[in-house]
């Protein structure tokens, strides 16, 4: 009975913090939100005796995948990035809720929901969560690992481009960058607008 209530109290604040992390409009509260899901969802994992696993998740998703996440979120002019990632949500609700009826209906026809694997839980305890995992990845799954890589790797590139979308520099002599366009930037000027008005 326990171990359902933790199951749903995990389940539902991970839901909850991934949807406060994809609809929040200030970036901070949504990588504030995902570090909520990933700690949750390293909780599910205890659940299941996968202790291991959640110590990754804990280590690598929300420690150094998130801080990643940070720095690539620093990169943004907040006031101009809002208009322009929520520009799209009424799509990615009605894709979102295609994907997961798909999934659902998906479990439901083939029994995925239920259905063991080959390796028991006394198995798994008896040859040790690292060594099970390891031999997974590098054998059976090593095409899907390497894609993943690949694809980080891909939204890494993606990030670089969108955070220097708008930015022209020009390269002086001897391939310096030329700076002196700072020169010709206005200045601001330190008038109240009413005395600007009246100088006018």
């Amino acid at each position: 009975m326990a171990a359902q209530l933790l199951f749903f109290y995990f389940g539902g604040v991970t839901i909850a913090g991934a949807i406060v992390a994809v609809t929040s409009r200030n970036i901070v509260y949504s990588a504030l939100s995902l570090l909520v899901a990933f700690i949750h969802i390293a909780g599910i994992y205890v659940l299941l005796n996968a202790e291991f696993i959640a110590a990754v998740q804990i280590l690598v998703y929300a420690g150094a995948i998130l801080v990643l996440y940070l720095f690539v979120l620093m990169l943004f002019n907040p006031s101009e990035e809002k208009l322009y990632l929520h520009k799209q949500a009424k799509v990615g609700i009605f894709l979102g809720v295609v994907v997961l009826f798909m999934m659902l209906f998906a479990g439901y026809k083939t029994e995925i929901i239920g259905k063991g694997g080959p390796l028991t839980a006394q198995a798994v305890k008896e040859m040790g969560h690292t060594r099970v995992i390891g031999n997974a990845l590098f054998t059976d799954y090593l095409f899907p690992f390497e894609v993943a890589s690949l694809i980080l790797l891909v939204a890494m590139f993606g990030a670089i481009v969108l955070a220097g979308r708008g930015v022209h520099r020009k390269k002086g002599p001897a391939g310096r960058i030329d700076l002196s366009y700072r020169d010709k930037l206005p200045k601001k000027s330190s008038e109240t607008p009413e005395e600007v008005i009246v100088g006018r």
